[in-house]
């Protein structure tokens, strides 16, 4: 009617009205929000493990058959805990928390290619350009503490793990790289720095900041511009903020060596990639209130070499995520904390037939495991085949565990959407995910 009516000046009014009120609601924050559902997570800390690691010689035990068809585990394995879950012998601290694992031998995706299936993994598509589940976590619950981002990602390889894509920039996860220089403390590029005093930078950028109001004021659907605005003040107050957390030379001997920090079992000395350093930070970001930490190793492909090189990764990683779950339980975190373990896909066992020292991609079924956050302790969830090459029993996709995570933190997988270029969007994709509520305690 007021379109119609006295050329319409009527129905323009109501229309800048009603832009602006949207705008105002859609203006994306990281201000914390209350989860939709009953949250048992508050807080993930994903243990990403690039390549592909090998559930027949880390979790997923196989007696040796004596046959070149089923090789089997060529690495010892033993039960432990209360639970009597196998671990093979390569992760003897990470063993002794059994009790905490809910460990998942029926995982399945969708590709064999590293790349596809690495993305899939992080943002739910294989091919298309998406926001990583840090970043869906953000957006839907913002951060705990307005200093510090709501998804940081530690040592990432690739940009994609994580984007926010079409997100809106604030919740852009943060990368944090080591030092190579000063290996006591990692790096936020452009936090640091003293070329100017904390009041002149602040002078600085509350002229910046005006100048982006008022562009912005003409530009009143612009919601990225909006996160961008808002991505400026977060960098300069994780000046004062950040540093701290990242400067790890206050922490104790013991802690530092339960971690592993600085320590390879060939030279004694760090290195750029430690990953004992990334568990720690880790926890202290947790601590922080952090919504979303990843932490990177790898590569688990082993393609040649296996037993070589199975053994360095598993000795790399052993130490710091045994300290880092006990960190967790002991300090209260654990209850409330969603630990993920797990690569973009597992390996079915040495190559039949061919003698070779070897693992190929196996895509069908391997393990992840979770721990705390609501899901039940010392679990063994799932079934591979006899060759451990394929899922049989509990059948879990990445859609499913993507899902299950949000639901953990009290978001509805279904409801948590974004609207772009004329498409909805979410995590789980318009195929949607399964809460795995066999494996909730």
């Amino acid at each position: 009617m007021l379109q119609m009516a006295s050329c319409g000046f009527g129905w323009l009014a109501l229309r800048g009205l009603v832009g602006q009120q949207s705008q105002a609601a859609a203006a994306p924050s990281l201000i914390a929000r209350p989860p939709r559902l009953t949250a048992r997570a508050r807080r993930v800390i994903f243990l990403c493990m690039a390549g592909g690691p090998a559930q027949l010689d880390t979790f997923d035990f196989k007696p040796q058959t004596g046959t070149k068809k089923h090789p089997g585990s060529v690495f010892k394995f033993q039960q432990h805990g209360d639970s009597g879950g196998w671990v093979s012998e390569l992760l003897p601290e990470t063993a002794k928390h059994i009790d905490k694992l809910c460990v998942l031998k029926g995982m399945y995706a969708d590709t064999g290619n590293h790349a596809q299936s690495f993305l899939q993994l992080h943002t739910g598509e294989k091919l298309r350009p998406s926001p990583s589940m840090g970043s869906w976590v953000a957006y839907g619950l913002g951060t705990e503490n307005q200093n510090l981002p709501g998804f940081i990602s530690l040592n990432a390889a690739k940009p994609s793990v994580y984007s926010s894509a079409f997100l809106p920039p604030i919740y852009e996860g943060t990368p944090i790289g080591l030092n190579s220089e000063d290996m006591s403390k990692a790096t936020i590029a452009n936090i640091t720095g003293e070329h100017l005093p904390l009041a002149a930078k602040r002078r600085q950028l509350n002229l910046v900041q005006e100048m982006n109001r008022a562009h912005l004021a003409q530009r009143a659907e612009d919601t990225a511009l909006e996160g961008v605005i808002q991505s400026l003040e977060l960098g300069f107050r994780m000046q004062a903020a950040a540093p701290g957390l990242l400067d790890i030379s206050t922490e104790s001997k013991a802690t530092l060596e339960r971690y592993r920090v600085g320590f390879t079992k060939t030279t004694g000395t760090c290195h750029a990639s430690d990953f004992g350093r990334q568990c720690l930070l880790a926890r202290r970001f947790a601590e922080a209130g952090v919504r979303f930490i990843e932490v990177h190793h790898g590569s688990w492909d082993q393609h040649t070499d296996h037993r070589r090189d199975l053994t360095a990764n598993c000795f790399a990683t052993d130490a710091p995520i045994a300290a880092l779950l006990e960190d967790l339980d002991q300090r209260g975190l654990l209850d409330d904390t969603l630990v993920v373990w797990g690569g973009e896909f597992g390996r079915p066992g040495l190559t039949p037939e061919d003698g070779k020292d070897s693992t190929g991609h196996g895509v069908r079924g391997f393990t992840f495991w979770l721990a705390g956050g609501g899901i039940q302790r010392g679990l063994s969830y799932g079934r591979t085949d006899d060759t451990g090459a394929q899922a049989v029993d509990g059948k879990i996709h990445f859609r499913d565990l993507h899902a299950t995570i949000l639901h953990q933190l009290g978001l509805n997988h279904d409801e948590l959407k974004f609207t772009h270029g004329g498409r909805v969007s979410r995590l789980t994709g318009v195929e949607g995910g399964r809460v795995v509520r066999e494996i909730l305690a």
